[in-house]
């Protein structure tokens, strides 16, 4: 179980120097199942079912191969996704995940904050510098935003404010 908050993030706080880089592309979309790259050598195969603060998640480890055999099998009309997450200590100790796209998705940004409680994630205050919260725009998902047209995605969610 997850249980999540996003938000849209449109002026970048200072950054970390330690970032990590990744690389996920989406098998399917229902139920979504994402394999995503981190770094050079750790290959990760998701299922996620649901929408919205909190969802089902399954992950587990695959090898090299594996993440490479599946990355050609990619959901048609997708591409992968590329970015950077910076991990950001909050005031309350949290931690807020911060994603900074590249490739066909360079310019958008976003930042997520898991909780272990929905009572958490609803008492949550979010800092000055994250945007719009997204968690239940069910146009907001990672596996819509690997279409080709993404970024007319990300620009309409900014225009319907």
């Amino acid at each position: 179980m997850e249980i999540e908050r996003q938000f849209l993030v449109e002026k970048l706080p200072e950054l970390p120097d330690t970032y990590e880089e990744l690389q996920q592309g989406y098998i399917s979309l229902e139920p979504e199942i994402r394999i995503r790259r981190i770094g050079e050598s750790h290959f990760i195969l998701t299922v996620k079912r649901g929408a919205g603060l909190v969802r089902e998640e399954w992950e587990t480890d695959i090898s090299q191969q594996e993440y490479e055999n599946l990355a050609t099998r990619i959901y048609p009309g997708t591409r992968m996704i590329e970015k950077r997450r910076y991990h950001i200590e909050l005031q309350d100790c949290r931690i807020a995940e911060l994603h900074v796209h590249g490739g066909h998705l360079a310019g958008f940004n976003y930042v997520e904050v898991e909780f272990s409680t929905v009572e958490q994630a609803k008492s949550f205050v979010p800092p000055d510098w994250f945007g719009r919260e997204v968690t239940e725009n069910a146009r907001f998902s990672y596996g819509t935003l690997a279409h080709e047209d993404g970024m007319e995605l990300v620009r309409r969610l900014l225009i319907d404010k």
